[in-house]
This record gives C-alpha cells, structure tokens and sequence, in this order.
C-alpha cells in the first residue's frame, strides 16, 4: 500500500480524528489568551518597550495591536477556506507547494518550540519565588520547572476540554488581579490621570522610539493566532475561528494598552521613573498598594499555567497535523486512543521546551531569566517570517482555488500591507551591530532556514503524492 493510501485509509477512522465540536468561541478565545501570557509578557516586556517610546509606551502598544490585525484578517480568510489544525503549514502549502508547506512544517516549528521554551523558563524561577516570597517556602526553580512541565503534559493529555477549561481559569484569574492591581496603583495618583501615554508628542525621539519600543511590542501578541490549530475541535469552526481571531487581538490589545496607562499612572506619569525598573508594573503597584504585592506574583503563577497549557495545546498540534499528512514522522501523527488528544506531538514538544532550558541553564551557565531574552528572541525571527509568507499566500490562494469569492481589500490589500509592516519588527531582531549572542540569532534563523528549505524539497520528491495529503483533514468535513 503506498503512503496516499494509507492516508486515505486513516481518513476513514476515527483514529487520526481529534474530537469534534468540543470547544466554544469563548473556550477558544480565553485558552488562546492564556497561551499570549499577557502577565508574564507584560511584566518582562513593558520596561523594554519604555526604553525606547518613552512616556508613550501605550500608543506604541496601539500600533502593534493595529498591526497585528493585518495578519489577523490573513488567518481569518484562510479558516473561513480551509479551517485546519495545521494553520499555517496548510495554508502555505496549499498555495505555494508542497515543500514550501513541508519547509514550513520545520522552521515554524523550531520558532514555536524555542519561544515556548521561554514560558518554561520563567515558569521555575517565577513559582520558586513567589513560594519563598509568600509562604517562605525555598524550592529550586529546576524541581519546579520539571513538575510543572510533567503537570501540563499530564493535563493536555486527558482532553482539550478539561485543559481549556483550566487554561481559561488560569486566564480570567490572571486577569482579574492585574485589572486589580492597576485600579489600585490608578486610585492612589488620581491627580496623574491624563492622555499624556497616547500623544505623538509623550514619544521619547518620536518615530524613532516608537520604532525601537515597536519590535518588543509586536512580541507581546505573539500567540494571537493559537485559535486556528484549534479549528478540528470547534463548532461551526470557518464562524468561530475567524471571530476568536478577531476577538482575542482586540481583547489582548486593549487589555495591554490598559496595563500600560496604569502603570504609568502609578509613576505619576514620570518618563524617566517609569524607565528604571527592570518589572514597572510590579514596582508601580510595590510603591501604591505594598500589601497587596502578592497579587502580582499570583498573577504571574496563573500566567505561567495557562499559557502553558495553551500554548501546547495549540502549538502541538501544528506538529501532530503534520505527523498525519507526512510531512513530519509519523509518530508525531498519533491519536490517544481514550482521550482523543495528540499526545505525541504534545509530549515531544514540551520535552525539547523544557530540555532546551534546563539543559542551557543548568549545563550552559545561563541563568533562566538571561535565557528568557535570548529565546524570545531568537524563537520569534522564524515565527515572524512565517507571518509574512503567510500573508503573501492569502492572495495566492484566492486566485487558485477561490477566484469567484476575490476581494481586493481583505485578500490583497491587507495582506500585502501587513507583510510590509512586519519588516519593522523583523529589522528590528536581525539588523547588525547588536550584542553578543543577539548578533548570532539572524544566523542561527537563516541555517534553520536552509535546513527547513532542504528538507522541504526533499521530502516533496520522496513522496510524489504530498500536495494530496496537505489540507487533507478539513476541519469540519469528516469522511
């Protein structure tokens, strides 16, 4: 039996199926919000983006959540087409090639595995802290980013509802104490309530701060598009994945953009004392409400949880489609035979995120939080060129397999606009002259490139029925 015709076989079982209408818009919309970890995104990234907009850190918030929508319509388009657990790898497939959609497969997933890594990172040092800070408790962050990896894990693998369902706990927790905390550090500075953070004129070097805080800012949303893998587990999936899309950016966006305001609230909007700390918002709420400190190191526990349940769930399952259309191994294609989840792909990339950090901290001398930087870093050069080869598919595919549905605005328009946008952010990660190993990364992304192109073409001449298989497990059209 050649390998098509195993693929076709399989299609006819339930065994390469994952459960079907299991998640509602608000599942999908608040597991994909855990995943982003606005906490832990915020805490570590706010500061950076200060540095470079100044007192107008919010506004340069605002032109990432603007461009971010771009590539949100894109993804949209493609699931209300061809809703897919493969995302973007279907996608890119389907309109160019094959190899590219293979290529894609890798360098996509190498991003993915290396930025999640950060979420393990923080993720023991975090929890370890606030153990010692809250109940006097000393655990080495190791230990904890062990268990906490074997937990998430255990708990993706028992189902996509139960995990979401905790996912979205974590979240609106998460939630709920920073829009505490903020109210609390906004209610002790009454007198500096003003629109001062959205005014051109509040940008440190006005475009040129917002265009150095800009690349931090755009590295804030990334996970946004975590609903469209979830497509295959969706009621009514080409309905609900393109509004979890468009809700969860909106949502994430304007949560952010309140965080912001009120931690330059709580510096009594000082541009230079809101550019000294390392974590503001934590320091902001220290100076207004110090009792209630532990609310932000709750926040951050939460944050941690549910992002990393989100994220595997969703992130995985690139992996795993790929695995069932033989792309990847086939291994990473398997189905648990009781819970229905892609425990393989799940397991697999969770292992590689925890053993790249432990293996760089503990082997390598590079403490967790130094890691955090490096990895976020360097995971979102190929996530980032993934955005903007998929914008450039849009249009292609709507030429090829759709021409009759062809809308200039949504299919070419923003397509093209977002893809020249994003080569802000992306100068901003790969220009030289940057420091030791930052200068290394647009290196190491380009060799993870070429190997990703050569695997691509190579497996597409080995298995002449691959343009077949890609796209071949429509969400809501079972045989």
């Amino acid at each position: 039996m050649s390998v098509s015709d195993s693929v076709s076989s399989a299609r006819s079982g339930n065994e390469v199926r994952l459960r079907r209408n299991t998640l509602s818009l608000s599942h999908v919309v608040a597991t994909t919000l855990a995943g982003i970890a606005p906490a832990m995104s915020f805490f570590f990234g706010f500061a950076v983006i200060v540095q470079g907009a100044g007192l107008a850190a919010p506004l340069t918030i605002v032109t990432a959540m603007v461009v971010i929508l771009f590539l949100t319509n894109t993804i949209a388009e493609f699931s209300r087409f061809i809703p897919s657990a493969g995302s973007f790898v279907t996608f890119t497939g389907k309109a160019f090639s094959p190899s590219i959609g293979a290529a894609v497969s890798v360098f996509l997933t190498f991003g993915y595995i290396v930025a999640a890594s950060t979420v393990v990172s923080i993720a023991g040092v975090w929890i370890s802290e606030t153990l010692k800070t809250v109940v006097g408790l000393s655990i080495h962050w190791a230990v904890i980013t062990m268990l906490i990896s074997a937990a998430t894990g255990w708990l993706v693998m028992r189902g996509i509802g139960l995990s979401t369902f905790w996912s979205g706990v974590f979240f609106y927790f998460e939630a709920g104490l920073l829009v505490l905390g903020s109210i609390l550090m906004m209610a002790a500075h009454p007198q500096s309530l003003s629109l001062a953070p959205f005014k051109y004129s509040s940008l440190t070097r006005g475009l040129a701060g917002l265009g150095a805080g800009f690349p931090l800012a755009v590295y804030l949303f990334i996970g946004w598009e975590n609903s469209a893998t979830l497509a295959e587990e969706t009621k009514t999936p080409r309905r609900n994945i393109p509004r979890a899309l468009i809700t969860g950016t909106l949502a994430i966006g304007i949560f952010y953009v309140f965080l912001a305001y009120a931690t330059a609230v709580g510096f009594k909007m000082d541009a230079h004392a809101l550019g000294v700390p390392r974590l503001p918002f934590i320091d902001g709420l220290k100076a207004s409400a110090p009792a209630l400190l532990f609310i932000a190191y709750m926040a951050g526990v939460t944050s941690i949880l549910g992002s990393l349940i989100g994220l595997v769930n969703s992130q995985a399952r690139i992996l795993f489609n790929s695995g069932r259309e033989g792309l990847l191994p086939e291994f990473l294609g398997k189905i648990h035979p009781r819970h229905q989840t892609p425990h393989s792909a799940m397991w697999v990339f969770l292992m590689i995120a925890a053993a790249l950090v432990l293996g760089f901290s503990l082997l390598g001398g590079i403490a967790p939080l130094d890691y955090f930087g490096f990895a976020g870093t360097l995971g979102s050069i190929p996530i980032i060129l993934t955005y903007m080869l998929t914008n450039l598919a849009l249009p292609v595919y709507v030429l090829r397999h759709h021409r009759s549905e062809l809308d200039i605005f949504r299919h070419f328009v923003l397509p093209i606009a977002g893809t020249l946008v994003m080569l802000f952010p992306l100068w901003g990660l790969i220009q030289p002259g940057q420091a030791r190993p930052f200068n290394l990364f647009p290196w190491i992304a380009l060799s993870v490139l070429a190997l990703s192109t050569t695997y691509g073409i190579v497996i597409a001449r080995l298995s002449p029925g691959l343009a077949g298989r890609i796209g071949a497990y429509v969400a809501d059209e079972y045989q």
